[in-house]
């Protein structure tokens, strides 16, 4: 019993340090920055890299096209504005179309070859603020209602996926088409297509 009691204020010590410092007990993780650029492809699934270069291909490939030349000449010269409507995942795994909305946003925006419109749930936050500018802005800042550009041509599209799996290994197979539609008379202007496809392996203590 004396020696239980001298050992107490060790114990008691002991498991005072390990409460206030329960870091000893379990690592963190180890994080490192990595530059936005780079091709990080752990899963296989689709990441920011698959969007950034379909997005950024599929743009320049519509853009090259005859059907941009054929308005500007039929316009006198002036510049389709695009708007982009919905992109449908229709693939087995989660996909964040938004950001590859807004990867195809910034190509076409940033190559100036078209004007591009704001998509309509944009607009709605516009027209509100719009409506309150007449209630409470100046004359000469007030921007008034019925001014508006109006797309020429609707860019939209679908993404799709194929797996073909075995025991330690699956193939990913992604399309993505799109569609360029004139909105004058819903005639298809442009069809492109983005196929990707990977082969990933995983060793035998893979979950």
């Amino acid at each position: 019993m004396k020696i239980i009691s001298r050992a107490m204020p060790i114990i008691l010590m002991c498991s005072a340090v390990l409460i206030a410092t329960p870091g000893c007990l379990k690592k963190g993780p180890a994080v490192s920055r990595v530059s936005t650029e780079s091709t990080t492809d752990l899963s296989g699934a689709w990441n920011d890299t698959d969007s950034r270069l379909v997005a950024t291909e599929m743009i320049q490939d519509v853009l090259s096209r005859p059907w941009k030349k054929r308005f500007s000449k039929k316009k006198k010269g002036a510049i389709p504005a695009v708007i982009i409507g919905r992109v449908r995942n229709l693939s087995h795994e989660h996909i964040n179309t938004r950001t590859f909305v807004n990867d195809m946003e910034k190509a076409l925006i940033n190559s100036g070859e078209v004007d591009f419109v704001a998509s309509s749930s944009e607009r709605q936050e516009i027209r509100a603020e719009r409506r309150d500018m007449d209630v409470h802005a100046s004359d000469n800042s007030r921007k008034e209602a019925g001014q508006e550009k109006g797309a020429d041509f609707m860019l939209k599209g679908t993404i799709n996926t194929i797996v073909d799996a075995v025991a330690g290994r699956h193939v990913r197979f992604y399309q993505v088409d799109l569609t360029l539609i004139d909105l004058a008379n819903n005639r298809k202007v442009w069809v492109g297509q983005k196929k990707i496809k990977k082969d990933v392996a995983r060793d035998s203590f893979s979950l």
